[in-house]
């Protein structure tokens, strides 16, 4: 079985106002020399917004923001912007996250050159209106996905969040990672203004051929799975960190997962390992504002060693490592 290291807290809560109920689900990315981590913080009245903090290895903070860099703005964020990812394409920066307004909680994306100066792009999700969860919406016309009741002030939507992008380009196209409980899905477009109303109906009627699955999915007894961490692009394919959650002692326990993805067609499992690579075992993993949760949201590579980033419990940002050289050796075994 692999080995993993628990590197430990590396960012907890302080007492700066817009982050005095936690600090959670990082997004991190190495860029010229500097570690950049983005990290969901939680206020008394939680709300969430977005700081920011620099690294100077993978385990130690050296600088730290005392005011948010991305604070809720619009409508639908009203209530946070919740669990970033990060990745850089060509010369943009795309940060995903998920924006809540009390009631619906749907993937958004920012892009744009500088970091700190992102533009807000809006949704990168289809909004259904849950109305037609009373039955199969899967069975549904597609059309029916997008009858928004005008009646309503806030129509309610199916929640749909973890919208993980790929670093590069696949084949000329974008890609990117969502989930609809229990499921995650792959959309692969030309360019953001690709994804219009006639797009999603045409994607949701051929819901299959879009659906991520893997053996150790299939027989597992997860509740759900989620994009957990960017890809990350190596010689012999595409690392895919995840997240499972399980129903344990009538509680729900989360736990990280990862396999790996073909080069060229990131539907295609071509390894993963058949047990989870991380639980709920230390104290702060345990306990905190989510009990039982482990949450992976970013990982970088560092020599041999890949450094994978979670929020622990809802409460703090833990990290833990494992070696490259073991994780492709175990790849290999459960392969053969």
């Amino acid at each position: 079985m692999l080995t993993v290291k628990r590197e430990g807290i590396i960012l907890e809560k302080s007492s700066i106002p817009f982050e005095s109920h936690g600090v959670f689900n990082p997004a991190i990315i190495e860029e010229n020399g500097i570690i950049h981590l983005i990290y969901r913080a939680v206020d008394s009245n939680m709300i969430s917004s977005l700081g920011y903090c620099q690294l100077s290895d993978p385990t130690h903070v050296i600088h730290r923001e005392i005011l948010p860099i991305y604070a809720p703005l619009l409508p639908c964020e009203k209530m946070g912007i919740e669990d970033p990812r990060l990745v850089k394409i060509e010369q943009s920066f795309y940060l995903s996250y998920t924006a809540y307004d009390g009631q619906n909680a749907l993937g958004a994306l920012m892009t744009g050159s500088e970091l700190k100066h992102l533009e807000r792009k809006g949704f990168v999700v289809p909004l259904i209106p849950i109305e037609i969860l009373v039955g199969n919406w899967r069975s549904l016309e597609p059309s029916v996905f997008f009858s928004v009741i005008q009646s309503k002030e806030i129509p309610l939507f199916i929640w749909d969040k973890n919208v993980v992008f790929f670093p590069r380009r696949i084949i000329g196209k974008l890609f990117f990672f969502h989930r609809i409980k229990p499921f995650i899905y792959v959309v692969s477009i030309n360019e953001l203004a690709d994804l219009t109303q006639a797009f999603w109906e045409t994607y949701l009627s051929n819901e299959a051929e879009h659906l991520l699955t893997s053996k150790e999915m299939k027989q597992s007894n997860a509740s759900y799975v989620g994009a957990g961490c960017p890809p990350i692009e190596t010689a012999v394919g595409w690392l895919f960190i995840y997240h499972a959650a399980y129903e344990e002692n009538y509680v729900i326990v989360y736990r990280i997962h990862i396999l790996l993805l073909d080069i060229d067609n990131p539907l295609k499992v071509i390894a993963e390992l058949p047990y989870s690579i991380l639980g709920p075992e230390k104290k702060y993993e345990q306990f905190g504002n989510v009990d039982h949760v482990v949450f992976p949201t970013g990982a970088i590579i560092q020599g041999d060693r890949l450094f994978i980033y979670y929020g622990a419990a809802d409460y703090c940002i833990a990290c833990a490592s494992i070696s490259l050289l073991e994780l492709f050796n175990e790849f290999k075994h459960f392969s053969s």
